[in-house]
């Protein structure tokens, strides 16, 4: 266990666990550098480890993220601090400060070993936030299967304090008064790999505002489909029937001034793509239609994607989905414009996905000196030729806290990121040497 005030020393420190932030960190390791890895979830992985595949190779997700998980959390090099709030991070002389905080899992990270019985053990059923919701979980759980570390976390909100999970620890690693421990970060560099959010529904009242049951958001879908989802197949969420008919409604969180989102997220026409392709396959018999303003297909194959979605029979109507609500039997009902001259008509659906747009999920404001721009989403001074410069010497950013982009582009500026914070120590190391 930490002590409050411990300082700990680094070579650099990642802020963020996802994708950006392991491949920078495991960049980085590999020329030798120390680095910490601070992430407020309770496991690495970000959102990628979340999804069932990427497009547009419809590899497996969890078979990209997991192995780098894993030589994350075994590199000699890399140091993760999970479950982690970052509250400041200043220059102090040529050093970088980190004040964390380690919020209590009410778990001794040093005596769990992972054997679960506390999560088999526990009477209180809770909704399952990594699975959308859409099952349960129990109120003393490790997160999900491959979780990195492997380390149970108490949700304080359900629990009811009957002690049957300490009861049954095979090493009394339960503590249910463990209190929340500061500690410092002292590195040379830092890079921010913040991530995204997905835009939320309920700030949309002409989609319902979340309150439709069979009107999911992107994220869920995924859950949906994915190998280990709720279901272990496509179900509709409200009564379980397999649907025959499904909707994708672009542009439901973004090119949206009314939500104060007015710039394109980039990935929502292809994730809805691939999505699409994907419950082809699941339900050869669904038909499925995605409502679109423009198709985006901007990156290397996404095009050949996107014709490869029109001719496996996807249909792909140019439409504004100007509001929906519930209609008979558990159906959704979608008022629109036809924008090829078919005015404006409904159409009713068994279950909708509402395309949500990337919002920057960290906002540096009383935290760390960088800038952000009018999007909210982390500064780049040089976006063209330099992506991952903020405007702090010493500290870089990579992934979707510097704006909308797709996994390619983000393992492809971690990479960037780690050579920018190489260079920048080896500099300041040779500058040192000869003073």
């Amino acid at each position: 266990m930490m002590e409050s005030g411990t300082v700990k020393r680094f070579d650099a420190l990642v802020v963020g666990g996802g994708i950006a932030g392991l491949q920078s960190a495991l960049d980085l390791a590999d020329q030798g550098f120390r680095v910490a890895i601070v992430e407020k979830d309770a496991s690495i992985g970000g959102k990628m480890i979340r999804l069932s595949k990427v497009f547009p190779t419809l590899d497996c997700a969890s078979c990209i993220t997991t192995p780098k998980m894993a030589a994350a959390a075994h590199h000699a090099n890399i140091t993760l601090f999970t479950y982690c709030d970052l509250k400041s991070l200043d220059r102090n002389g040529d050093e970088f400060s980190a004040k964390v905080v380690q919020r209590p899992r009410y778990v001794d990270a040093d005596k769990c070993i992972g054997c679960r019985q506390c999560e088999y053990n526990c009477p209180v059923l809770v909704a399952d936030a990594e699975q959308g919701g859409f099952c349960a979980t129990k109120a003393i759980a490790i997160p999900f299967s491959n979780a990195i570390p492997q380390l149970a976390i108490l949700d304080t909100d359900h629990c009811m304090l009957c002690g049957k999970c300490a009861s049954v620890c095979p090493t009394g690693a339960i503590d249910y008064f463990q209190q929340p421990q500061p500690f410092v970060i002292e590195a040379g560099t830092a890079i921010l790999t913040t991530g995204f959010d997905l835009s939320p529904m309920t700030d949309k009242p002409q989609y319902g505002r979340g309150t439709i049951p069979n009107a999911i958001d992107a994220l869920q879908m995924e859950r949906l489909l994915a190998p280990h989802g709720p279901y272990n197949r496509v179900l509709r969420p409200s009564d379980g029937m397999e649907p025959d008919n499904i909707a994708y409604i672009q542009c439901a969180g973004s090119r949206d001034k009314s939500m104060g989102v007015s710039y394109c997220s980039r990935v929502c026409c292809m994730y809805a793509i691939k999505q699409a392709m994907l419950l082809s396959g699941a339900l050869p018999l669904a038909d499925i239609t995605i409502y679109y303003m423009d198709i985006r297909a901007f990156g290397k194959g996404y095009e050949q994607f996107y014709q490869n979605a029109k001719a496996m029979g996807i249909n792909f109507v140019k439409a504004k989905v100007a509001y929906i609500e519930a209609g008979d039997n558990g159906n959704v009902v979608l008022h629109y414009e036809d924008q090829l001259g078919g005015g404006i008509t409904t159409a009713e659906h068994d279950l909708t996905v509402l395309s949500m747009g990337m919002l920057p999920s960290w906002n540096p404001a009383g935290i760390c000196p960088v800038s952000i721009g009018s999007d909210h989403f982390i500064n780049t001074i040089r976006p063209k030729i330099a992506p991952t410069l903020t405007d702090v010497e010493g500290v870089f950013t990579a992934g979707a806290g510097a704006g909308p982009k797709d996994i390619v582009d983000t393992i492809t500026e971690a990479g960037s990121a780690a050579t920018e914070a190489a260079n920048y120590l080896t500099a300041r190391s040779r500058k040192t040497a000869a003073a």
